[in-house]
Formats: C-alpha cells, sequence, structure tokens
C-alpha cells in the first residue's frame, strides 16, 4: 500500500519562528513514526515552488503566528487544492484578528473582557479602562507584545509609544485577576482543560517556550463541577462560533471571587503549540491520547474547503 505523502510545513517568517520549528519537528517525527512519507518544509524564500514540487497529499501545518495561523497559508493550499489541518481561511483570519473575534463573542453572548482600541496615545490616556490593564497588538500570538500595567506611570506610555510605531493600533483590556485556564478542543468535542501557573508576572513567550521559566502546569483542574462544564462548553462554543476545524485552544481567566461573571474568554488559537512544553498536547495526554495519536487525528482530519 502506498505510503500517504505529507509535508510538514513549519518556520516560516513571524514572530513565532523557532516555536513553529519545534512544533514542526515533533509533529513530522511523529508523523513518520506513524508511516506516512514526510517531508518538512520552512515556509520561507521558495517554499511555494518546493510545495508543488513535493505533491503531497497532505499539508500538515505547524506553522504560528502571521501568514501561518490568519489565512494566508489557508488560502495558498486552498488555492492549490492540497488538503491542510486545522482551520479554515475565515475563522483563522476572524481568530487571529482580536478585536474582530472579540466583537463577535459579544454578539453570541460569550464573555469577554471589557476593551477599546488604541490607534494613538490620546485614546490611551482618555482610556476609562482603568488600572490594572492589559495592552496587546491586534493580530499576534504567542504573547508577544503584551503587557500589562499595574498603575499609572510615566513608562506605560512610553510603552504604547514604542508598540504604535510597530503595529496599526492596539488593544486595551481591562486586567481580570484570577487563574489562567487554558481548553482544548478537538473536532466537535471540548477535550478538557489545565491551569497555567507561571512564575512570571503572566504567561508570555517566556513562560510558554522556555523550560527555565519553570511555569506550573495543573491537570486535573481544581474547580467546581458547574464552573468546570461551563468553561468547557464555552471554548466548544468559541470554536463553533468562529467557525474553527480540528484542533483548538481556548485562554481563558477564571476569577471564582466574581460572583456575576467568573469566566472571561480571551482569545482562540487555531494553531495551538506542538512542542513537548506545549499545553494541547498535555491536555490530549492526560485523557489518554498520545501524541503520536493526536498528530494522526489531526492529519485525517485534514481537508480543503475549510
Amino acid at each position: 500500500m502506498k505510503k500517504e505523502k505529507i509535508t510538514v510545513l513549519m518556520g516560516g517568517m513571524s514572530a513565532e519562528r523557532e516555536v513553529s520549528l519545534d512544533s514542526g519537528k515533533a509533529c513530522a517525527k511523529a508523523l513518520t513514526e506513524l508511516g506516512f512519507d514526510v517531508t518538512s518544509l520552512d515556509a520561507k524564500d521558495d517554499f511555494i515552488e518546493k510545495l508543488i514540487k513535493n505533491k503531497p497529499d497532505k499539508v500538515f501545518n505547524a506553522l504560528h503566528g502571521k501568514f501561518g495561523e490568519d489565512g494566508s497559508i489557508q488560502g495558498l493550499l486552498e488555492h492549490l487544492k492540497i488538503p491542510y489541518t486545522h482551520s479554515g481561511i475565515l475563522s483563522s483570519a476572524i481568530a487571529m484578528d482580536k478585536l474582530t473575534s472579540k466583537k463577535i463573542f459579544k454578539d453570541a453572548k460569550i464573555n469577554t473582557p471589557e476593551y477599546l482600541v488604541v490607534k494613538n496615545l490620546e485614546d490611551f490616556k482618555k482610556s476609562k479602562i482603568g488600572y490594572p490593564c492589559v495592552v496587546k497588538p491586534n493580530d499576534e500570538g504567542s504573547s508577544v507584545g503584551v503587557y500589562i500595567f499595574n498603575q499609572l506611570k510615566k513608562s506605560n506610555e512610553d510603552t504604547v509609544i514604542s508598540l504604535l510605531k510597530k503595529y496599526n493600533f492596539l488593544i486595551l483590556e481591562k486586567y481580570i485577576p484570577g487563574r489562567e485556564i487554558q481548553v482544548a478542543v478537538m473536532g466537535s468535542k471540548a477535550l478538557g482543560a489545565i491551569e497555567i501557573i507561571p512564575t512570571r508576572s503572566f504567561y508570555d513567550y517566556e513562560a510558554k517556550y522556555s523550560s527555565s521559566a519553570k511555569t506550573k502546569h495543573v491537570i486535573p483542574v481544581s474547580m467546581n463541577e458547574s464552573d468546570y462544564k461551563k468553561i468547557l462548553d464555552t471554548a466548544l462554543q468559541a470554536h463553533n462560533t468562529l467557525g474553527c476545524k480540528g484542533v483548538t485552544r481556548s485562554d481563558f481567566r477564571y476569577n471564582e471571587s466574581d460572583k456575576d461573571n467568573k469566566i472571561y474568554i480571551l482569545e482562540v488559537n487555531t494553531q495551538p503549540g506542538m512542542t513537548n512544553l506545549s499545553l494541547v498536547p498535555e491536555i490530549a495526554n492526560y485523557y489518554g491520547i498520545s501524541f503520536n495519536e493526536l498528530v494522526e487525528w489531526i492529519i485525517n482530519d485534514a481537508s480543503i474547503n475549510r
């Protein structure tokens, strides 16, 4: 029987290149062990020519960040009619665009922190959001460019000015105290949740990807049964509302001292990490799904018209 040809797209040119290379290597190894004919391809330079030349049966998308999870690579693969993993063009673009996804969450009655758009320093200075607050780029992943301001300081304005030189606009968000909960969704099911307790000020890029950061992962999550069910249901609702496919990971803040609104969704990640420090494989493993089984499910789910 002829082996199915898989090209693993990884690397690329986003701020998350190194993480993507790690994800890609881990997934390529798993696919090889599963018996597929695997080619790894760094998505830079003339990779499109190489991809066409490879003539893969399917693409495993292990890219993170811009181009990899914003609908761009998905559009290319749809054009080339090569089945691929994870979410399609529109859902990828929406999930990557924090402003658009937040508007959709609000319309769908999915609780998300109060926010506003910052296009210039005046917008920030006139904000009624108050402190503490979070400022972040609209379309970066892995907490790139995210800052928490705990109090009024001149340095906050300097940070905003610096970010605005790099990004067209920023999202200013009310900081929600409480616990950091992440939920994995696999197809039509919310798989489970994990709690993140970073030793740093928050779950930033360093905490996510540096083994020296010693971020504590807690599974199972200690939470009353009704709240646990609600956070899983909300993750699945967000996945479906944005039209996502395959595997996603949703980020939540859980403030159990708030009687009215305990659960706040921050964002949905359509290309969750697949490294040895990544959360979706850890959640899957806890529920009896090995890394190789997870990768096999993801590649078997690949299609076009996603």
